[in-house]
């Protein structure tokens, strides 16, 4: 078991890719914080899913928008564990509409989710890290379009540019300290988030035909690479983007 006695925070773990990430660390031995904001019955399956795998599972609600929120999901998870050994950033929303009609309140939501957040459990992790003096892991769920293009998604694209560039940032500036910060960038992912485009064949067919191997992607295509990531094998990476998309970004046109 890879991540036996180490203890994970997901954010947004109550559903879709989240909650396949906390059932794979939890088979892999970590004892895993399920942080949701408005799906509570979604949390406590994550959270029964976490035991049945063979690992300790705890529920925290957080608003991530609001920092006072995050210091306290932290919190929470080491006055339940006793520590915090690695951080996922999966917490993530979008929102279309052509550039002209981006209102204020949509483009602060998916910022400060997106990104707000991002940066700011991470900094409440790494401090915790620093005040124990132990190593640490940090690993970003991104996306393709921290790098490709996505027309009407213009505010999601500049919130994954800018954790492109934090985790690149902080690649240097933690490493020293043995934390390790690493993004993984899933494409076209068969999640509840993609329903409609599931419920609609000749989209569905549209996308696909832009993905070399065919097919959306499953939750547990994500969740593997993020376990290795958190564990030991990958104690010499930091700095990089794993995308897990088919071979999308590298075949993608609008249809």
């Amino acid at each position: 078991m890879k991540l036996k006695e180490k203890v994970a925070i997901v954010t947004g773990g109550s559903g879709g890719i989240g909650e396949a990430i906390c059932e794979r660390l939890a088979q892999e031995g970590a004892k895993v914080v399920v942080n949701y904001r408005s799906h509570p019955d979604e949390a406590k399956e994550t959270k029964e899913k976490v035991e049945k795998a063979g690992g300790e599972g705890y529920i925290v609600k957080a608003d991530l928008s609001k920092v006072d929120e995050i210091n306290n999901l932290v919190e929470e998870s080491i006055n339940q564990f006793g520590k915090v050994d690695i951080l996922v950033n999966n917490a993530g929303l979008e929102k279309r509409a052509d550039f002209w009609d981006i209102t204020e309140d949509d483009y602060d939501l998916v910022l400060n989710v997106n990104l707000k957040a991002v940066f700011f459990a991470t900094q409440v992790v790494v401090k915790h890290l620093k005040q124990t003096n132990r190593q640490g892991r940090i690993i970003n769920i991104s996306s393709v379009h921290e790098e490709l293009p996505f027309p009407h998604f213009t505010s999601y694209c500049a919130s994954k540019g800018g954790v492109k560039m934090i985790m690149r940032n902080l690649a240097v500036e933690l490493g020293p300290l043995g934390i390790t910060i690493n993004n993984v960038a899933p494409g076209a992912i068969a999640t509840p988030i993609n329903q409609d485009l599931l419920d609609n064949p000749e989209q569905l067919k549209k996308v696909t035909q832009n993905i070399p191997l065919g097919r959306l992607g499953e939750p547990e295509d994500v969740s593997g690479i993020v376990a290795f990531l958190a564990s030991d094998e990958a104690k010499y990476i930091t700095g990089s983007t794993f995308y897990v998309d088919g071979g999308l970004l590298w075949n993608y046109s609008e249809q």
